[in-house]
């Protein structure tokens, strides 16, 4: 259940740090480069969701360690690219502060039901 939650969360994640860095080129003088950079990073963190899920959800129903692990790195990926919009992206709003704290706490939840739920398979 904690999968879709973080599926969900972090959809509607990449949808409102989209609509915010659109906000903050408008508002603000946001350099070229670094707004390419922060896109492509969003479009990774989106793109990396997907088979995170499906992994992960996969690996629980059939109790096997293989997809479990591997939802578990693309978690750790996807929680490194939430403390990039957390702490170093160009222009950090509080909006920004709140969503990327949020999809963190969740990704660390998660990351230690998939380790708890791995050690079970393999004992």
């Amino acid at each position: 259940m904690l999968l879709c939650l973080g599926g969900a969360c972090s959809a509607l994640h990449v949808l409102a740090t989209l609509l915010m860095v659109g906000y903050k080129s408008q508002v603000f003088s946001y350099p070229q480069d670094h707004l390419a950079l922060d896109l492509a990073l969003l479009l990774l963190m989106g793109t990396l969701e997907a088979p995170r899920v499906y992994l992960g959800t996969r690996g629980n129903l059939t109790e096997a360690e293989g997809p479990l692990a591997a939802s578990l790195v693309l978690t750790g990926a996807s929680a490194l690219l939430s403390v990039y919009f957390l702490r170093w992206q160009t222009l950090v709003l509080w909006a920004d502060l709140v969503l990327s704290a949020t999809l963190l706490a969740i990704h660390s939840l998660e990351a230690i039901l998939q380790v708890v739920a791995i050690a079970a398979f393999l004992g």
